[in-house]
């Protein structure tokens, strides 16, 4: 029995996609070298804290859950992921009779961080070379 017409399509479709695939330049030569990055500061909540907490002394739960724009369970997650990775330092704390949680980045945070951004600016530098 004969394929369905739906079935031709798609691989119609696919073949003109895998030709056109074939006939475009590569994007970057396969020697090429890309930077690898940190995947723990790699992810958006964790580079803005770590980016957050670089230019500031220390900031705390709250302040950096408003700067983010993120929930309370959402970045509790992250910080604590950084903290175990020994990139933030917690410190919990009453101020007055209400618990307070701030946050600094450990001098190994920094270095990550500056690592992070000089691989960030190798693969910069190298797309616009092209």
């Amino acid at each position: 029995m004969g394929r369905s017409s739906a079935a031709t399509r798609r691989s119609h479709r696919a073949e003109s996609a895998a030709s056109a695939t074939d006939a475009r330049p590569h994007s970057h030569p396969p020697e090429q070298h890309w930077p690898e990055f940190d995947p723990l500061i790699h992810e958006r909540i964790r580079l803005g804290i770590v980016s957050a907490l670089a230019v500031n002394r220390s900031l705390s739960f709250n302040e950096l859950k408003k700067l983010l724009h993120t929930t309370d369970g959402n970045l509790s997650v992250h910080a604590r992921k950084l903290e175990e990775a020994e990139y933030v330092k917690c410190e919990k704390f009453f101020q007055g009779r209400m618990p307070k949680t701030e946050y600094r980045l450990t001098t190994s945070g920094r270095r990550a961080l500056e690592g992070y951004l000089n691989r960030m600016e190798e693969l910069i530098r190298t797309t616009r070379e092209r």
